[in-house]
């Protein structure tokens, strides 16, 4: 695993419509092995390698779950509202980046609990409880933060025995897995459109408007799924389990892949001797599902999914022989995607 490409690419800010800096890393990563890249009036960046025949579109978005400042009070601080899913609970005490006139380091606060009565103590936190203290006066704050200032969070990609946990490996792992991927394909006997897809964590939106310009004929998401093999979890509820391999999408709350891809790519996994989970998904969404009927095409679709832990939180975790048999699968599937019918 290229470790520090992956850091760089999971610690990059990114905000949804904000993700100028994150693109133009991977514009950098990908430019010598395109035949043609562009962005769209979204900011999708769309790396295409010429080929006859039908048209494949692989997606991974760009974004990440992020915050966006509503206002600033009398006192400087900083409220918020959400970018994306976020469990309150993960946001007290985080470091988090303020994207204004200048980029501010704050934390996000909360009321001490050594004044919290009883019932504040014993009820989940709101987010309309939190803010953001910069450590500034607040004409100073609002003079240096408009409101509609997107936040993103702080968090060092780090090693834990044979896994990785930081921040934003949703869906940034899927940004690796698609970059090393190009690198290393073969031949490519298929129309590809790899695409980076935007503002996919408030609605699939770049995917949309990528998939209705492209049309494709089939289409490929990348991103995470939930690795729920945890203490206090039924064995029945466990989605994947982390290090058993990469998740081969079924469903999820937004699709039903189409079968006769997924038992593809479940032959090509085999072929290769790539350890894989079929991923039966009941809650969530991914880009997969605007490349086939939300925008009116119908294409063939299916998904593959990084398991990970601890999902929408600053110490998301994934096995590093996932994230390698993932990239392995990749190439093989964007080398032979051809052969399917």
């Amino acid at each position: 695993m290229n470790f520090d490409l992956l850091k760089t690419i999971v610690e990059t800010p990114g905000a949804p419509s904000h993700e100028g800096g994150i693109r133009s890393l991977i514009e950098s990563k990908i430019q010598n092995i395109a035949d043609e890249y562009y962005t769209d009036g979204i900011g999708n960046l769309i790396v295409r390698r010429k080929g006859s025949g039908k048209k494949l579109m692989i997606a991974a978005h760009l974004d990440e779950i992020s915050l966006i400042t509503t206002k600033v009070d009398g006192n400087g601080f900083i409220r918020f509202s959400t970018l994306g899913g976020f469990d309150p609970e993960t946001l007290i005490t985080q470091r988090v980046i303020v994207h204004g006139k200048n980029n501010l380091s704050g934390v996000i606060g909360s009321k001490p609990i050594h004044i919290q009565s009883d019932e504040e103590k014993k009820a989940k936190s709101k987010l309309k409880n939190l803010f953001i203290d910069v450590g500034l006066q607040a004409e100073q704050v609002k003079s240096l933060v408009p409101d509609g200032s997107p936040v993103t969070r702080k968090g060092d990609l780090t090693q834990i025995g044979d896994c990785i946990s930081g921040k934003s490996l949703d869906n940034r792992i899927s940004v690796y897995m698609l970059t090393e991927a190009l690198n290393q394909a073969g031949k490519c006997d298929i129309d590809l459109y790899a695409v980076f897809t935007t503002q996919e964590e408030v609605g699939v939106r770049g995917a949309r408007v990528a998939a209705n310009s492209i049309q494709p004929d089939i289409g490929l998401a990348l991103d995470i799924t939930l690795a729920n093999d945890l203490p206090g979890v039924e064995e029945q509820d466990q989605c994947t389990k982390l290090g058993n391999g990469i998740g081969i999408k079924i469903m999820d709350k937004s699709i039903l892949c189409t079968p006769s891809l997924v038992s593809f790519i479940e032959k090509t996994a085999k072929e290769y001797n790539i350890p894989y989970q079929r991923e039966v998904l009941t809650a969530g969404g991914t880009d997969t599902s605007a490349m086939q009927y939300l925008m009116g095409i119908g294409s063939h679709v299916g998904c593959l999914s990084c398991p990970t832990r601890y999902v929408h939180s600053t110490v998301e975790m994934c096995a590093i022989n996932d994230i390698d048999n993932g990239i392995n699968l990749l190439k093989l599937f964007i080398e032979t995607a051809h052969k399917y019918e």
